[in-house]
């Protein structure tokens, strides 16, 4: 009885990680920034193109071709905060939503004139294929991987942003742009790289998204819910939040497909209005 509990729980939090790297980089400009980037996963969706081509079409090292996913989305974000979104930052969220919506339509019709409409194949090296039992429970390796990953890049984030002179210049941005140019703080400049790195966790996280879910053009769309319903479980701006509610809801969506198959995937709408009528700020929102 216990051991297939532990499985169940193992695979869901494995489940809830993924959702919390494909959503974290969201929680962090929508939360710090106040910008609805609801093209969000086109970011996603670019780090698991990127990461298909290299490894497939250039024989790159799976390993070798996750910094490019980021890297690659982090250049992406540049060019579009830099010629689109930046104009927008003071506007109403209607009109963010508007455009980066749009840009969510322009990156699906991409990805599927290039790369067609099937699901892309990727093979993961060896070493992160197979299982490991322990205590009579089985957990596979490349779940682990991610866990590490995922708590990995959650200490670095928590660190940059509340122990250093840039996450300091990020919060004094946030609260008060006024104020924080008058002690000389470039407030477009912190707003760049910090939308540059949400961006950047994004690529990464759709790339180590492929194995356990796929990908194909419609990959925006598809995990764009399930980015904002962590994001507002979270609370904006939450990176301990947005963990708590990715690994919450990956737990309950998995239990629910495995206990309750009637319900679903349905569950995890239960979840979240359940924990929103609790707590209509998220779990640790600020506001």
């Amino acid at each position: 009885m216990l051991v297939p509990i532990l499985g169940v729980l193992f695979d869901g939090f494995a489940y809830g990680m993924l959702l919390f790297l494909l959503s974290v980089g969201l929680s962090v400009t929508l939360g710090m920034m106040n910008f609805v980037n609801l093209a969000h996963c086109s970011f996603a969706m670019l780090g698991g193109y990127v990461t298909v081509t290299l490894t497939q079409r250039f024989g790159w090292p799976f390993l070798a071709a996750l910094p490019a996913a980021f890297l690659a989305a982090v250049m992406a974000s540049v060019v579009l905060e830099r010629t689109l979104y930046r104009r927008l930052y003071r506007g109403s969220a209607l009109d963010q939503c508007l455009l980066t919506i749009g840009v969510v339509f322009i990156s699906v019709a991409v990805a599927a004139y290039v790369y067609g409409t099937v699901q892309q194949p990727i093979h993961t090296p060896p070493y992160l294929r197979g299982s490991v039992t322990f205590m009579g429970v089985t957990f596979g390796v490349y779940r682990l991987f991610l866990i590490g990953v995922g708590l990995l890049i959650t200490g670095i984030l928590v660190a940059a942003l509340e122990y250093t002179r840039f996450g300091v210049q990020v919060r004094a941005a946030v609260d008060n742009q006024r104020m924080a140019r008058g002690l000389g703080i470039d407030v477009d400049g912190a707003f760049a790289v910090t939308f540059a790195l949400g961006s950047g966790l994004a690529g990464l996280g759709g790339a180590l998204a492929i194995e356990m879910v796929g990908l194909d053009p419609a990959f925006a769309f598809t995990y764009l819910v399930y980015v904002l319903i962590v994001v507002s479980v979270g609370g904006l701006g939450s990176i301990g939040g947005s963990l708590a509610a990715a690994l919450l809801l990956g737990v309950s969506d998995v239990a629910g497909k495995y206990y309750v198959p009637e319900l679903g995937a349905f569950l995890i709408y239960l979840v979240m209005v359940a924990l929103l009528m609790w707590r209509p700020a998220g779990l640790l929102g600020r506001r």
